[in-house]
C-alpha cells in the first residue's frame, strides 16, 4: 500500500473534499476523457447520486461539477473567475472548455439531482455524460467520490487492490497495517515519519518533498489567520455567525493577566480549528487533513503546538505530517475517511487520530507511543455521526473540530504518559470504526436525512 503524504494532504476549496473537490476533480478528468476520444460532442449533462443528491446544493456539489466541466480544478482555485464563469454559463448555457469545442449545458436540465437511485460502488457517486446534436449519449464515465478528494471509476475500484500490490514493491517500508508498521520501527531503528519519508522519496526528490510539505503548513496557517481575522456571517441560509474572530479576540486581551483559567488552553485549541473550518464553510482555501469537513483539525494541533508548547519549531513540522499521513493512510486502505461511507467517525475521527500521532511524534514519542495516542483518539469518536444541518458543513461540523482538535492533545498527553503498551491495538479500532459505519444508518451518513439535520427546526 502507497498513499502519498500528497494524498492524504490535498490543496483545494471548500466546503467538502468529497462534495466539492472530488466531483470537481471528476469533471476535469472527464474532459480528459472527451479530449482522448474521437467523439465531437455538442452537449453535456451530468447525475448526481446518493449523499451527492441529499446534500449536493449544501456542499456546493452543483458548482463544483459546473465549474469542473467549465475547465476549473480545486489546486489553481480562483473565486472571482469562478463566479465569472458561473454567471455567464447561467446566462449563456453553455460551456467552453479548453481544447473542446463550446457544448451545450442549461445548470437547470442537464444537472440532475438523482435521489431515487444510488449508485453501488459508493454513497458518493455521479454520471457525467455528452452528448450529440440529438441529445443522446455518446460517452459517458461513472465516477465515486469517496473521501478526502480522492476519485476513482468503476474501473479502478476493481484494479485499486492489484495496483496497492504493485505499489508495495516500489517503496521500501510497505506496511498496510499498524501493527506491521510498528514491526519494520523496531527492526530499522527508524521512526515513523523516518519510515514515511523514506517510501515518499522512492517516488520522488528530496527537495521536491521538503516543498510540498512546506506549502501544505503555509496554506493551513494562512487559512488559520484569514479566519482568525474575519466575521460576519456565513453563507447557505442558516445565518451561522463566524466566531473564531470574536473569540480569539477575546483569548489575546486575556493574555497576561492573572487568574487564567487553566483550561482556556483548549479554546485556543478550538478556535484555530474553528477559524480553518469558518474558513472552508465560505469556499475559501484549505487543506484536505483528510477531509475539508475536518480540516481543522491537525492545523489547530500544528498550530498550538508551535504557539503554548515550549521547544516547539518549525523545523519538525515535516515529521508531524509525516506521521499523520502514516496513520491516516492506515485508516483510509483499511477502513474510510468519507462520512458519506461510515459517519463523521470516518472524517474528525480519523483527523484526531492523525493529529494525536503528529503531536506525539514531534514530542519525543516512539512508535509504540504514537500508535497508542492514534488509537485513543480514534476509539474516541466510535459512533459519530454525520448529520449536517442543511446539508452545509457547519452546523455542527465547524465547533466539532475544535473538539476533535482538543481529543488529540488529549490522546497525545495520555500516550505520552504510558510506555505504548495498551489493550486495543490501532488495527482493531480501525476495523471496529469501519463496521460501526457499515451498521450505521444512512440517515446519519451525509444525507441530512436525520439527527440534527431533521431536529432543529426552522432549518
Amino acid at each position: 500500500m502507497f498513499l502519498s503524504v500528497f494524498d492524504m494532504f490535498k490543496v483545494g476549496v471548500g466546503p467538502s473534499s468529497s462534495h466539492t473537490m472530488g466531483p470537481m476533480i471528476a469533471a476535469g478528468r472527464f474532459l480528459d476523457l472527451l479530449r482522448a476520444s474521437p467523439f465531437q460532442p455538442t452537449g453535456l449533462r451530468a447525475s448526481l447520486h446518493g449523499s451527492l443528491a441529499f446534500t449536493g446544493i449544501g456542499h456546493a456539489t452543483d458548482r463544483a461539477t459546473i465549474l469542473g466541466l467549465a475547465g476549473f480544478n480545486p489546486e489553481t482555485y480562483d473565486a472571482q473567475a469562478a463566479d465569472d464563469a458561473l454567471a455567464a454559463i447561467q446566462s449563456g448555457k453553455t460551456l467552453s472548455p479548453k481544447g473542446l469545442p463550446v457544448m451545450r449545458f442549461d445548470p437547470a436540465q442537464d444537472l440532475i439531482f438523482d435521489y431515487d437511485h444510488p449508485l453501488p460502488g459508493h454513497a458518493n457517486g455521479m454520471v457525467l455524460m455528452a452528448t450529440d446534436d440529438q441529445g443522446d449519449v455518446v460517452l459517458q464515465e461513472t465516477y465515486y467520490s469517496i473521501g478526502g478528494g480522492f476519485v476513482v471509476t468503476d474501473a479502478e475500484q476493481s484494479r485499486a487492490a492489484l495496483q496497492e500490490i504493485k505499489a508495495a514493491a516500489h517503496h521500501p517500508f510497505p506496511f498496510d497495517k499498524a501493527a506491521k508498521m510498528l514491526e519494520m520501527a523496531r527492526k530499522s531503528g527508524k521512526n515513523i515519519a523516518e519510515m514515511k519519508r523514506a517510501n515518499e522519496l522512492a517516488y520522488g526528490a528530496s527537495a521536491t518533498l521538503d516543498a510540498g510539505l512546506r506549502r501544505l503548513w503555509d496554506v493551513m496557517n494562512a487559512c488559520i489567520d484569514r479566519g482568525l481575522s474575519c466575521g460576519g456571517i456565513l453563507p447557505g441560509g442558516l445565518q451561522v455567525k463566524r466566531r473564531a474572530h470574536g473569540i480569539h479576540q477575546q483569548l489575546l486581551a486575556q493574555q497576561g493577566l492573572n487568574m487564567i483559567a487553566p483550561h482556556t488552553i483548549t479554546d485556543w485549541m478550538s478556535v484555530y480549528a474553528m477559524a480553518v473550518n469558518e474558513e472552508n464553510a465560505a469556499g475559501g482555501q484549505v487543506v484536505t487533513a483528510p477531509t475539508n469537513g475536518a480540516a481543522g483539525v491537525i492545523p489547530a494541533v500544528i498550530r498550538y503546538w508551535l504557539d503554548h508548547v515550549p521547544g516547539a519549531t518549525s523545523k519538525r513540522i515535516p515529521e508531524f505530517l509525516l506521521t499523520a499521513a502514516a496513520i491516516g493512510g492506515l485508516i483510509k486502505h483499511n477502513a474510510s475517511i468519507s462520512g458519506a461511507e461510515a459517519g463523521c467517525q470516518a472524517e474528525i475521527g480519523s483527523a484526531a487520530a492523525m493529529a494525536a500521532a503528529g503531536l506525539t511524534a514531534v514530542l519525543g514519542g516512539t512508535p509504540e507511543q504514537v500508535e497508542n495516542a492514534a488509537e485513543i483518539a480514534l476509539e474516541h469518536h466510535l459512533g459519530l455521526t454525520c448529520d449536517p444541518i442543511k446539508g452545509l458543513v457547519q452546523v455542527p461540523c465547524i465547533e466539532r473540530n475544535g473538539l476533535g482538535a482538543v481529543k488529540a492533545v488529549t490522546a497525545a498527553s495520555l500516550a505520552l504518559r504510558g510506555d505504548g503498551s495498551h489493550l486495543v491495538p490501532l488495527d482493531a479500532c480501525i476495523k471496529t470504526m469501519f463496521e460501526t459505519g457499515k451498521d450505521m444508518s444512512e440517515r446519519y451518513k451525509e444525507t441530512s436525512l436525520g439527527g440534527l439535520a431533521v431536529n432543529v427546526p426552522n432549518c
